[in-house]
């Protein structure tokens, strides 16, 4: 089968294109530009393009199918020569529904949690050799790439992103999965430019959850009342298994997980993975995995990349990084951080980098989000907000915003690497949350604030 990929590159796109080259398919694309790490991924699979730009001359009869990248345009010169042709084109999600449609979906869907629930069903199934196909969000541990397809194997694991299919494709992405199995982790309003009232985007969850295949099941986090509401209103003829928080307590910096055979001592922390990991225990156990066999795997599980890193530590000081952004990931981090090092002063940084937290009217969900910190500390790039053709953000309406009087605001790089580098991180937990890398901070350099 020949397929071109219209804006490969992407984080998503570029691991799809390896997946299908490794399943023995003809693969081309094309891109405007490529970064690492998916340029040398690329490279090394010989995938990536002689030369970037769109080339509509590469499209041709002779392919097969298009998947169609989010980073394309709608009046793309490759796409409308697809178009002209009457070639297939799909967006990512329809592909990989393609690839599955014959096989047990397993779609991990949530506001928050569903990275890190994917990559715990995943290290599960990994540590018992238990042979999975799998799309998720992040680069795991023991993992080459973040999408596997196979012809033979019973399951697809997919994280259920709830973002936009494609240029043309203004359906969810998690809509078209049609899950055998399902989760749903939490909602908290997000992706503001897409989704523009609150309603309209818990509408979305209400879509997926009737998504379901009848006779297939969910399982929710009944702790969160959006999502409690969401799926027990749904007339869907699936079942329901309701999951919420494990017993667990913090001695020394160490979580104890309580369960039947004792406290076992696991690599995670924080009530929010805890929760995620009843609800990963709950799908592995659909998937053939006792209870038993995933403690035992569970107990090695680090985390997903970018997710709760811990970057420097010293005898007295520990520094994490986060991809927390929206206002109910930054709560739940800052907590976790706090809850697990309560001896030491927590330092909790937030960089406002996406549409939804630069959006002035948006900001007010940020109320509270970072009272569990000692020192709380905002920076934003008001170059960021230009770029992003947003109305303007004040200091003034992100302090409001916060409701926290002795935040600390910055909207200068240098500023902030000062902030930083002066630091005496004595007993200090050190939080970095950002989709972002505070306008070019050296993550490396922070490293040798704690040796």
């Amino acid at each position: 089968m020949n397929v071109h990929f219209i804006a490969i590159g992407g984080a998503a796109m570029h691991n799809l294109a390896i997946a299908l080259h490794n399943k023995g398919y003809q693969v081309t694309g094309s891109d405007d530009t490529i970064f690492d790490p998916s340029k040398s991924r690329l490279e090394a699979k010989g995938l990536l393009p002689e030369s970037f730009g769109w080339f509509p001359e590469k499209i041709t009869a002779q392919l097969d199918a298009i998947v169609l990248g989010m980073h394309a345009k709608a009046d793309n010169p490759e796409l409308l020569k697809a178009q002209e042709l009457g070639l297939k084109i799909y967006s990512y999600p329809e592909f990989l529904y393609e690839q599955s449609k014959d096989k047990t979906r397993v779609v991990i869907g949530g506001s928050h949690g569903k990275t890190t629930i994917t990559s715990m069903i995943l290290h599960v199934m990994h540590y018992h050799d238990r042979d999975v196909d799998y799309m998720v969000g992040a680069q795991l541990e023991g993992f080459d790439v973040m999408v596997k397809l196979t012809e033979d194997n019973d399951f697809m694991v997919l994280e259920g992103d709830e973002y936009l299919s494609s240029p043309i494709d203004r359906r969810p992405k998690f809509h078209l999965y049609q899950p055998n199995i399902a989760l749903l982790s939490g909602i908290a309003w997000d992706h503001i430019n897409v989704f523009p009232t609150y309603e309209n985007y818990v509408e979305q969850f209400s879509i997926f959850v009737d998504s379901i295949v009848d006779g297939g099941s969910i399982n929710y986090n009944e702790e969160d009342p959006e999502v409690k509401r969401v799926v027990e209103a749904s007339q869907n003829p699936i079942r329901k298994l309701a999951y919420r928080t494990p017993e667990y307590r913090v001695e020394n910096g160490q979580t104890l997980l309580m369960t039947s055979e004792g406290e076992l001592p696991i690599e995670i922390f924080g009530k929010h993975n805890l929760n995620n990991l009843a609800g990963a225990k709950w799908i592995c156990q659909h998937m053939g995995i006792d209870e038993d066999d995933f403690y035992e795997a569970i107990a090695t599980f680090k985390g997903a990349s970018k997710r709760m890193e811990k970057i420097a530590e010293s005898s007295s000081s520990v520094a994490f990084k986060d991809f927390a952004h929206s206002p109910s990931k930054v709560q739940a981090t800052t907590k976790a951080v706090k809850e697990q090092y309560s001896d030491k002063t927590l330092i909790a940084c937030l960089e406002l980098h996406t549409y939804s937290s630069l959006n002035a009217k948006f900001l007010k969900e940020y109320k509270g989000a970072l009272d569990a910190a000692d020192q709380a500390v905002v920076f934003y790039s008001p170059h960021a907000v230009e770029i992003k053709k947003l109305d303007e953000v004040t200091t003034d309406q992100i302090a409001e915003a916060f409701q926290r009087e002795d935040l600390i605001i910055y909207t200068n790089p240098e500023d902030f690497k000062n902030f930083l580098f002066q630091k005496d991180f004595q007993n200090t937990a050190l939080l970095l949350m950002s989709s972002g890398n505070y306008g070019g901070l050296d993550f490396d350099e922070v490293q040798t604030q704690f040796s």
